[in-house]
C-alpha cells in the first residue's frame, strides 16, 4: 500500500479496509488536510484494483465510492491555494475532494497512481477514462451534480483591465490615433522605393541620364516619411507610457486597499510572499506589457493590416503567396496559447513558493540561526528554487519550439516571394521596382508577424498575472461593511455578547456565549489555551464577525457601525507589539498621525516609555528598525501601550501584554497599563493570573464557553475553575523557584 500525503492512522486503515472486501487489497492512500466541504479537516482517499473510495474522517462515512468503470473524466486542478480533483462518472455526476496548495505535489504523486491503476484496470476494456493531469481550472461550484470541467478563459482577464483604463480612454484613442499615422508613416518608404528604382535607378543602368530632380523628389519623400514615422512613433509611445504606468499605478493602490478591506480569515489563509508578489511583480508585469508589449501588438496588427491592403493593391497574385504562411502561423499560435497559458499560470504559484520562503526566512533569521537550521532553510529554498527551474524548463521547451518554427515559415515566405517575382518578372508580369517594393514590404510584414507570434509569451504571462490579481479583487469580505452604516463619533463604552457562537471551518470555538460589560469596567478573560479568548477578542474588534448571535457596543450591533469610527474606538495591545519601521514618534503616532510632538510625549510619558526613548541617541526620532528588532521586548511593548494611549479609545483590549517579559518590565508595563486602563472599558487577557487583581470582574472560558465570573476574590474562594487555574499557576511558580 501506498501512503501519499500525511500518515494514516492504523485504525482509519482498518477502517478502510472493512469498507472493501479482504481480497481486494487497498492501492494508494492520500491523506487530506480538507474535507469535500473544503473545510480544514482530514479526508482519506484511496483506491484498490476496481474503485476509488473518499471517506470523511470526521464522520468515517464514505462520502463518495466510484467503480472504474463508471469513472468517464478525472480533473486535477490547482487555484488560489486550493487543489481540487474532480471525478465525473458516465452518467454526469461529478465528485469532488480538495486539499490545501501545501500537498499539491502529493496530490499529483497521487492522480498518477491513480493513472496507472485505471490503465490497468482498462487493459482490455472498451471503457477509456480521460485523465487531465494536471488543468490547472477553477471548479468551485458546489454542486456535485454540475459537470462543468471548462475551463476560463485566463486572457479575459486582461479585457478586465479596461475598468482601469476607462478613465484614460481619451488618451488611449490619441494613442491608437498617432500610432494608426506613425505605421502609416512608415509605410511610405517601400512604396517610394517603387517607382525610384523603375523610373531613375534603372533608366539609368541603361544608359540614359540620371533625373536628379526625381531622384531629389523620391528622396526628399524618403526623408519626410522617415522624419514623420519618426515624431508620431515617439509622441505615441510616450503617450501611451504615461497611460499605462497610471492604469498600472491605479491597479497597485486599488488591489492594496481592497486588501486592506479583507477579513482576517483571508490573510490567514494566505502566504505573505504570495500577496506581495501580486501587488508588486504581477502588476509590474501588466504594466510593462501595457506600456510595450500591447502597444507593439497593435502597431504589429495595423501595420499587417495595412501592408497586406497596399500588397493586394500592387499585385494580387504576388500578394496571395505572400499571405500563405500566415494560417499556419495563426493555427500555430492558437495551438500554443493554452499550453503557454497554464504553464505561466503555474509559474506564478511556484514562484510565490520562492518568495514565500524568502519572507519567512529572512524576518526569522535569528530563530534559523539560533536553532542551526541554515541548512534546513537552505534545501527548503532548493527544492522550491529547483521547483520553479523544472515548470520554466517545461515552459521553454515548448517556447523553443514555436519561436523557430515561426521563423523558418517566414524565411520560407520571403523564398516564395522572390521565386515567384523572379519568374514573373521574367514573364514581364512586374517590374523589378515591384519585386523590390514587395520585397521591402514583405521584410517589414514577416518582421511584424514574428513579433506578433512572439507576443504570445508576454501576453500570457500578464493574462496570468491579471487572473492573480483579479483573484484578490473578487475576494468579498467575510466582514462587509453594512449597507446604510451608523456613524458614531464616541462610543460609551457598554459591550454585549448575545448568544455569541463561532466556528472556524467545522471547529466550534464559542458556543452560546453571553456577557455584559458596563463603560468604565474592567473584565479579565481567563483560561486554558484554545478556550476561545482570543476569538472572543477578535469578534469584539469585529476581526470576524459571529457565526450565530450579536456582539453589541451601546446596544448597537456593531455589524451596522461603520467600521472605522468603530475601531477608531478601540486600544489594541497585543502579547507581541509590532512596530512598523520608522521612528519611535512615529511608531507612537500610528493611530493619529496629526499628533503634536508634546502629545506624543504626554503619551510616552504615561506609558512609562518617556525615560528610555530620551536615552536613545536620536531621543523620539530613533529608527526601531524592521519590526522594531533595536528595541527589547519591554521597550517595544510601552511604546504600543504609547500608541494606544494617544488615541484615548473608550474601549482597551489587552492580549496578555505582558506575559512575555520579564518581572522587572513587567512592573514597569503594569505601571503603564494602570494609566491606559483609567476611565476605559477594558477587556485584559492574562496569562498570569496575579495580574488581574485590580480587575472589577473575572470571566473564565472553558472549550468556548463562560464557564464561571465573579471578583478575583470571589472566585478564589468558591474553589471552582478559577482556583484549579490559580492552583496550578501557583504550583508551577514554586517549582521554577526549587529550580532556580
Amino acid at each position: 500500500m501506498k501512503i501519499v500525503g500525511f500518515s494514516p492512522s492504523e485504525n482509519e486503515v482498518q477502517h478502510l479496509s472493512q469498507v472493501w472486501a479482504a481480497n481486494s487489497p487497498i492501492r494508494a492512500v492520500f491523506v487530506a488536510d480538507m474535507n469535500t466541504r473544503r473545510e480544514f479537516s482530514r479526508s482519506l482517499v484511496a483506491f484498490n484494483a476496481n474503485e476509488l473510495i473518499v471517506v470523511d474522517r470526521d464522520t468515517q462515512v464514505p462520502v463518495f465510492k466510484v467503480d472504474f468503470s463508471d469513472i468517464e473524466k478525472i480533473s486535477m486542478s490547482d487555484h488560489s491555494g486550493l487543489s481540487t480533483i474532480a471525478v465525473q462518472t458516465r452518467n454526469g455526476l461529478v465528485f469532488r475532494f480538495y486539499a490545501s496548495f501545501s500537498l499539491h505535489r502529493s496530490l499529483e504523486e497521487f492522480v498518477a497512481l491513480l493513472e496507472g491503476a485505471l490503465r490497468e484496470f482498462e487493459h482490455g476494456s472498451t471503457h477509456v477514462a480521460q485523465i487531465q493531469h494536471p488543468v490547472p481550472q477553477l471548479l468551485a461550484d458546489e454542486d456535485l451534480n454540475d459537470t462543468g470541467f471548462d475551463e476560463p478563459v485566463s486572457s479575459r482577464a486582461l479585457l478586465r483591465l479596461w475598468r482601469f483604463a476607462h478613465p484614460y480612454r481619451w488618451r488611449l484613442f490619441a494613442g491608437l490615433i498617432l500610432t494608426l499615422f506613425s505605421t502609416a508613416a512608415t509605410l511610405v518608404a517601400p512604396y517610394l522605393s517603387m517607382p525610384l528604382m523603375d523610373e531613375v535607378l534603372i533608366p539609368f543602368q541603361n544608359g540614359q541620364p540620371m533625373n536628379t530632380e526625381l531622384a531629389t523628389f523620391y528622396l526628399g519623400g524618403l526623408l519626410i516619411s522617415a522624419l514623420v514615422a519618426a515624431g508620431l512613433s515617439w509622441a505615441r509611445t510616450y503617450l501611451l507610457a504615461l497611460v499605462s504606468e497610471r492604469i498600472g499605478s491605479d491597479l497597485r493602490t486599488t488591489t492594496f486597499n481592497h486588501l486592506m478591506s479583507l477579513s482576517l480569515d483571508y490573510f490567514s489563509a494566505k502566504r505573505t510572499g504570495d500577496l506581495i508578489a501580486r501587488v508588486s511583480a504581477e502588476t509590474d508585469r501588466i504594466n510593462l506589457f501595457l506600456s510595450l508589449h500591447a502597444l507593439d501588438f497593435i502597431t504589429d496588427v495595423i501595420m499587417i493590416v495595412m501592408t497586406a491592403v497596399i500588397l493586394m493593391n500592387i499585385d494580387f497574385e504576388l500578394a496571395l503567396l505572400t499571405l500563405l504562411p500566415l494560417p499556419v502561423i495563426g493555427w500555430m499560435i492558437h495551438l500554443v496559447r493554452e499550453k503557454l497559458r497554464t504553464g505561466f499560470e503555474k509559474v506564478d504559484r511556484v514562484w510565490g513558493e520562492v518568495t514565500n520562503i524568502l519572507t519567512d526566512t529572512i524576518p526569522g533569521i535569528r530563530v534559523v540561526k539560533a536553532f542551526a537550521q541554515e541548512r534546513r532553510e537552505s534545501d527548503r529554498f532548493l527544492k522550491a528554487n529547483t521547483r520553479n527551474l523544472e515548470v520554466n524548463d517545461r515552459i521553454n521547451k515548448t517556447w523553443s519550439l514555436f519561436a523557430p518554427t515561426v521563423s523558418l515559415l517566414t524565411e520560407l515566405g520571403i523564398l516564395v516571394i522572390w521565386a515567384s517575382g523572379i519568374w514573373m518578372i521574367m514573364n514581364n508580369d512586374i517590374t523589378v521596382g515591384v519585386l523590390t517594393a514587395f520585397l521591402a514590404y514583405i521584410g517589414r510584414f514577416y518582421t511584424r508577424l514574428d513579433s506578433m507570434s512572439r507576443i504570445v509569451s508576454v501576453t500570457q504571462k500578464a493574462a496570468a498575472g491579471s487572473k492573480r490579481i483579479f483573484d484578490i479583487l473578487d475576494y468579498k469580505s467575510s466582514v462587509p461593511e453594512a449597507e446604510n452604516p451608523v456613524k458614531i463619533e464616541q462610543l460609551q463604552g457598554a459591550l454585549e455578547l448575545r448568544d455569541v457562537s463561532f466556528r472556524y471551518g467545522s471547529r466550534q470555538v464559542l458556543d452560546g456565549v453571553n456577557l455584559k460589560v458596563k463603560p468604565g469596567e474592567m473584565v479579565g478573560l481567563v483560561g486554558h489555551s484554545g478556550s476561545g479568548k482570543s476569538t472572543l477578542v477578535n469578534l469584539l474588534c469585529r476581526f470576524y464577525d459571529v457565526t450565530d448571535g450579536a456582539v453589541l457596543a451601546d446596544g448597537i450591533d456593531i455589524r451596522q457601525i461603520e467600521m472605522l469610527t468603530y475601531r477608531r474606538n478601540i486600544g489594541l495591545v497585543l502579547q507581541e507589539p509590532y512596530l512598523f519601521f520608522g521612528t519611535i514618534a512615529e511608531n507612537i503616532a500610528y493611530g493619529r498621525p496629526d499628533a503634536t510632538r508634546a502629545e506624543i510625549i504626554a503619551a510616552a510619558r504615561l506609558a512609562h516609555a518617556h525615560e528610555f526613548i530620551l536615552r536613545l541617541q536620536h531621543g523620539y526620532d530613533s529608527l526601531v528598525g524592521e519590526r522594531g528588532q533595536s528595541l527589547s521586548g519591554g521597550e517595544r511593548q510601552r511604546i504600543s501601550i504609547a500608541r494606544a494611549l494617544l488615541i484615548d479609545p473608550k474601549i482597551l483590549i489587552l492580549d496578555e501584554a505582558t506575559s512575555s517579559v520579564d518581572s522587572q518590565t513587567e512592573k514597569e508595563i503594569q505601571k503603564a497599563l494602570d494609566n491606559l486602563v483609567k476611565g476605559r472599558t477594558t477587556i485584559a487577557i492574562a496569562h498570569r493570573l496575579s495580574t488581574l487583581r485590580k480587575a472589577d470582574r473575572i470571566v473564565v472560558m472553558d472549550r468556548g464557553k463562560v464557564v464561571e465570573e465573579g471578583p478575583h476574590d470571589e472566585l478564589l474562594a468558591a474553589k471552582s475553575h478559577f482556583w484549579h487555574l490559580h492552583q496550578a499557576q501557583e504550583k508551577l511558580k514554586q517549582e521554577q523557584a526549587q529550580y532556580d
